[in-house]
């Protein structure tokens, strides 16, 4: 055995020097209205929840069957049509140990509601349908722009997209107004609930005790967030925003920059919209890239994706995926923010997902599930849990075992993607890493084999 030791380098990514194929491969279908495909996070769970616009959540198998029963059944509480219906799931980072998971829907008058639901004590392909708690909830002055995605970061807060409120134009310039909720990217500590609401206001979030702004924000100035993600390898969120008319935008930015104003209503992507009371540009933050909706370019409503940091394909490693619901276009962006299309395909999109290995998926509002394939097959495609890393939660040392191939370099990442450790091994299957200098929180650690194979597992320092 060998103990690494520390020495702190520049993190820096690069997706060019390939040339990227994507196709797509059926794997499931029969859904009824799909738009969203998750998976627990718990370890050696391959399940995969999707979620259904009319109010249920089916458990589909890795092999591509679905369970008879669904995993949770809200139909009765939801509207659901348009815009509307459940739109988001979010699993606790702590699933496996307390069963906790979140939702995201449209209650009966239309309004947004986020709660929380429990797995079932005894069965757990089956949630408590009773275990309702609510989390946060707020009004929506139209039927469409809800957002509705929810996702937890790398810093253990949940983030939830809300979109402008609807109509068209943002009538109400809610986008840019700090007194509401609407047009923003939330940012909660529902471990920690605090001054009478059932979630508490992280320390670092941007507005946390001004009189003129609500403490939840965390960014603001979007139209329709519909879905965004986070990308804990280069420390990003990358978040697709449904444009007016012209511009679908894609903004990517470091994880931990807090209280950025996207620009809606002002600017639609990088075109001037309505600048009437706004910022100075300077104060703006401008889309990393962006594509055409306009008249006559097929296009028209952004779905925003994953990057892909999957084992299988090298062609498409490190690339950021999107797709539009009109046209069926699939497209990736790369770490300059240039944009790659790899053609219309025969789907309405309305999400991404990825399995539990890491591999890409894609959901056609028409009930079919994709498979997403690059072109350049990896040597050898590696099971990331034949490497177990314990403890984990940890405070001290943690010992690295592999069952397989040896381990030749170990590499510890920041959730803002500095890289904090690095070290290379001797060939061995069993590697100490000595963690107890290190700060309490989540980093994510890339371990390399003798082959080249590359797999980067979660670790929480406590």
């Amino acid at each position: 055995m060998k103990t690494i030791s520390y020495f702190l380098v520049v993190l820096a990514f690069s997706a060019t020097g390939f040339s990227q194929e994507v196709e797509i491969e059926l794997f499931a279908s029969g859904f009824n209205d799909p738009l969203e495909f998750q998976t627990s996070g718990a370890s050696n769970d391959t399940r995969i929840f999707i979620v259904e616009q009319g109010g249920i959540i089916k458990i589909l198998d890795i092999n591509g069957t679905v369970n008879p029963v669904p995993f949770l059944d809200i139909s009765g509480q939801i509207s659901s049509g348009g815009e509307r219906g459940l739109l988001g799931l979010a699993f606790h980072p702590n699933y496996e140990s307390n069963g906790y998971f979140f939702v995201n829907y449209t209650n009966p008058n239309g309004d947004t509601q986020v709660s929380r639901f429990s797995v079932n004590d005894t069965n757990p392909d089956i949630a408590d349908p009773t275990s309702e708690f609510p989390i946060i909830s707020y009004s929506q002055p139209y039927a469409n722009h809800n957002g509705g995605c929810l996702a937890f970061g790398p810093d253990g807060y949940l983030y939830i997209s809300a979109g402008d409120g609807g109509s068209g134009g943002d009538p109400g310039n809610r986008a840019q107004s700090l007194n509401v909720l609407l047009g923003k990217l939330l940012r909660l500590d529902i471990d920690n609930p605090s001054g009478g609401n059932n979630y508490g206001i992280p320390p670092d979030n941007p507005f946390l005790g001004n009189a003129n702004a609500m403490d939840e924000i965390w960014a603001y100035g979007l139209r329709n967030p519909w879905r965004f993600s986070f990308d804990e390898v280069a420390g990003n969120i990358w978040i697709g925003d449904v444009g007016q008319g012209n511009v679908e935008e894609i903004n990517c930015e470091p994880i931990a920059a807090a209280g950025l104003n996207y620009g809606w209503r002002c600017y639609e992507g990088s075109q001037e919209y309505d600048t009437s009371g706004c910022p100075q540009q300077s104060a703006l933050t401008f889309p990393f890239a962006e594509y055409s909706s306009a008249t006559g370019s097929g296009n028209c409503s952004i779905t925003g994706g994953y990057v892909y940091r999957g084992d299988i394909y090298t062609d498409i490693l490190g690339l950021y995926f999107f797709a539009d619901y009109c046209s069926g276009l699939i497209g990736t962006i790369d770490a300059s923010g240039t944009i790659m299309e790899h053609g219309n395909f025969s789907g309405n999109w309305v999400s991404f997902g990825k399995d539990a290995a890491g591999e890409l998926y894609i959901v056609d509002i028409g009930g079919n599930i994709y498979k997403i394939k690059g072109g350049e097959m990896a040597a050898q495609s590696f099971d990331p849990n034949t490497i177990s890393l314990l403890p984990n939660p940890s405070s001290g040392k943690v010992i690295l075992k592999t069952n397989r191939d040896e381990i030749s370099k170990v590499t510890v990442f920041s959730i803002t993607g500095k890289k904090v450790f690095a070290g290379k091994s001797s060939s061995s299957k069993e590697i100490i890493l000595d963690i107890s200098n290190l700060n309490p929180g989540v980093y994510m650690v890339e371990i390399e084999t003798e082959n080249g194979s590359v797999v980067v597992k979660k670790i929480l320092i406590e």
